[in-house]
């Protein structure tokens, strides 16, 4: 499971959770602009913008979780079992299967308006990476600095949602996720008033009493909840320190710890790691389970007129600054 989120200061930011039991060997990779990305039923994509993210490079081809490209615009796919659906090819259509949807979208597109205009067209196809890589049921974010949309593929066909919020997680649908934020409307950053009868002497007795209610579970309506609260509420200074590190902040409020969410068989999901991009310098920021101090690799200080992709294995030793 995982938590994506969206942050503006003077800066737009953009990252996610990466919440699972398992981990495929993940990396940050640089796709350079003539890197050759070769699609199943779209042909190759020789030429286009160049983009960071964290991803798994199978056969020499990275598998994005999420990625922010030179213009600014960010994707990030999450899991959504159960609900996805993909179909079989479409004459007339852009056929895509869904480990191609980052690079086919933040290749070519600069803003969520250009991408919003590729999907009117598009048709998520059920086709496997290879026999271990089946098709991952997922929706996706999609976001710059104007504004945030939900992409999800269902029985239903493709709908495409405005995301006032900035957060994705995965089950129920986005809507039904919105909708359920009517059921908190009452949560406050403040005190509570003695709304359950005026005779009582109630008083508070603490602060952030009027957050009482806030869920603290870790299921993905939960953390769209909580994700949400925290991010709306949210205030920071708007250097770039500060709002990175607020924004990991937000995050940290849906961290999953091990042995707290069990999957079976004695495995856990944990948040194998946290990003933070800023989207409009191309910094990519993050954190793992067993690191927590911030990582920052720059899109900008490798050669993006290159061919080859640039990978960095995640820095997964905890490292502490003595101070004595």
């Amino acid at each position: 499971m995982c938590t994506a989120a969206t942050y503006m200061t003077k800066d737009f930011y953009f990252g996610r959770t990466l919440d699972l039991d398992f981990s495929y060997g993940d990396e940050i990779v640089i796709m350079p602009r003539r890197f050759s990305f070769h699609f199943r039923e779209m042909g190759a994509m020789r030429s286009h913008y160049a983009m960071i993210g964290m991803a798994h490079v199978a056969d020499g081809v990275p598998l994005y979780y999420e990625a922010v490209n030179e213009k600014g615009l960010a994707i990030a796919g999450l899991n959504f079992i159960g609900n996805a659906y993909y179909n079989e090819s479409e004459d007339g259509k852009y056929n895509v299967a869904p480990f191609e949807l980052i690079p086919w979208l933040l290749g070519q597109c600069a803003t969520v308006g250009e991408a919003e205009g590729l999907i009117e067209n598009l048709n998520l196809v059920n086709t496997p990476f290879n026999a271990e890589l089946p098709p991952s049921e997922l929706h996706w974010m999609i976001a710059d600095g104007d504004g945030a949309v939900t992409l999800e593929s269902t029985r239903s066909g493709i709908q495409v949602s405005k995301n006032e919020v900035g957060i994705l997680t995965n089950n129920p649908t986005f809507g039904e996720q919105m909708f359920q934020l009517n059921n908190y409307m009452y949560l406050s950053i403040g005190e509570p008033q003695n709304n359950f009868c005026s005779k009582l002497p109630l008083k508070t007795y603490s602060n952030g009493m009027g957050a009482m209610g806030l869920p603290g579970d870790w299921s993905s309506q939960s953390r769209f909840v909580k994700a949400a609260f925290a991010k709306l509420n949210s205030v920071s200074g708007d250097s770039e320190l500060e709002s990175v590190s607020q924004f990991f902040h937000i995050l940290g409020s849906v961290e999953q710890l091990r042995g707290c969410c069990s999957v079976g068989e004695g495995k856990y999901d944990i948040t194998h790691y946290t990003s933070c991009c800023n989207t409009q310098k191309g910094i990519y920021y993050y954190t793992t389970y067993d690191n927590h101090q911030i990582t920052a690799v720059n899109m900008h200080h490798v050669d993006l007129d290159g061919v080859r992709l640039t990978k960095y294995p995640p820095i997964q030793r905890e490292q502490v600054w003595m101070q004595n």
